[in-house]
């Protein structure tokens, strides 16, 4: 998980994670949608879990 992506999953969640898929990425916009905070926190989350694998 690069730096530059971490502050644009805290800046704007959604583009941190567009080229993860589809999937994740319409729910990290629901969740931003729903509340800036559970955006990020899903931004990061699907930035770690890809980064492990």
């Amino acid at each position: 998980m690069s730096l530059l992506r971490v502050l644009l999953a805290i800046i704007l969640p959604p583009l941190s994670i567009v080229d993860k898929g589809c999937g994740s990425f319409l729910i990290v916009c629901l969740l931003t949608l729903c509340g800036w905070v559970p955006g990020v926190i899903a931004a990061l989350i699907i930035l770690n879990k890809n980064d492990c694998n």
